[in-house]
């Protein structure tokens, strides 16, 4: 079942997608949670070399003289390819208006009160290499949601750190493979993600294992899933709705694991309806049981995994069919019928 035919808009009944082709491949994206900012978008630019750009972007009203859905707010100039873009978790809007993206160092920039209109500056840049001659690169990193003054970081040089960012200071370090120690290994971590209150997240990485660590106590680690033939996990999502529930996905694999932490080791569902590998995941914000998935077979499906519990699913709940491999999907918190995908040099926003 596609989605496409329900795709459409309250404000623009005639409408089904909205589409902004970027003057770059697109890889890294994100929603702003606030209210007051519905519809802002970041993305971040793919080029394989330096001078990299995020570009800040709105759905164009009937009063903006454009030729396509979106305007560009603001370009901001990033050295390296942006390997996530996130908002500050703040969806009342009583924090100052925040942006961070990882690539060589983990990056914060402010924005005016109330406006795109005002030009950004960086906040503070957040160096983790622990050796002077080395830049290792971030993989990924997430806002704490329960303290939005808290991310985290995963990096090629095998660790995740946890950062104060009203100090600039470190909270904590470890090794995404289980050791509370600054280690260089040849196992990189790859994602990170916050869940179970402020102290506690999760890694995936090179290893092939999803781990779960506790701020207070980063002598420790559990591992939750292992992949049986231990290839890299690459991604990892945590179910906002339900903390009981990760997802993730290993290199080069056409399915997707959903682990319930109740009953760690084996997977709760196992998603195979991709006919490529997958790219990206994002649970919704509002239902506890749908996740969304892009693979590089073109395809954003929509899952329930309370239809068949426990086994592999394979019929999706919805699918879209785009028009290039799609690389990465965010699913908007505070426009929860709405997701955004990218693919090529487009950006999609797709209503379910």
């Amino acid at each position: 079942m596609s989605w496409v035919d329900q795709l459409c808009r309250r404000d623009y009944p005639n409408r089904k997608t909205y589409r902004y082709e970027a003057p770059w491949t697109v890889y890294a994206m994100n929603w702003s949670v606030r209210a007051d900012q519905p519809f802002r978008l970041a993305l971040g630019s793919f080029v394989e070399e330096y001078g990299n750009k995020v570009q800040l972007m709105s759905l164009a009203s009937d009063s903006v003289d454009t030729a396509g859905d979106f305007v560009c707010s603001y370009t901001l100039q990033h050295p390296y390819p942006v390997t996530k873009i996130m908002w500050m978790p703040d969806p009342q809007g009583i924090h100052p208006d925040l942006l961070a993206t990882s690539g060589d160092y983990l990056r914060v920039w402010r924005f005016g009160a109330a406006t795109l209109d005002l030009e950004p500056r960086l906040e503070c840049l957040l160096n983790h290499n622990k050796n002077p001659r080395f830049c290792f690169p971030l993989t990924s990193f997430d806002w704490n949601n329960v303290d939005p003054y808290i991310l985290g970081t995963s990096s090629s040089d095998t660790t995740c750190t946890i950062w104060a960012l009203e100090t600039r200071q470190v909270l904590g370090r470890v090794s995404g493979h289980g050791q509370a120690h600054f280690s260089y290994s040849n196992k990189q971590v790859y994602d990170i993600a916050f869940g179970g209150g402020r102290d506690v997240f999760a890694s995936v990485g090179a290893d092939g294992s999803l781990r779960r660590f506790d701020l207070r106590r980063l002598d420790s680690s559990s591992i939750v899933y292992q992949h049986p033939q231990r290839l890299p996990l690459l991604r990892l999502a945590w179910n906002k709705q339900d903390l009981n529930y990760l997802a993730t996905l290993a290199m080069d694999s056409k399915e997707v694991v959903v682990v319930d932490l109740r009953r760690p080791g084996s997977p709760m569902a196992l998603l195979k309806g991709h006919g490529a590998c997958v790219n990206g995941l994002a649970w919704a914000p509002h239902f506890a049981s749908h996740i969304c998935t892009v693979s590089d077979d073109c395809q954003a499906l929509i899952w329930d995994i309370q239809q068949t519990p426990n086994a592999a699913v394979k019929y999706p709940t919805l699918a879209y069919k785009a028009k290039g491999e799609i690389n990465n999907v965010q699913w908007a918190a505070s426009q929860t019928d709405w997701i955004a995908i990218c693919y090529k040099n487009f950006l999609e926003l797709l209503r379910v």
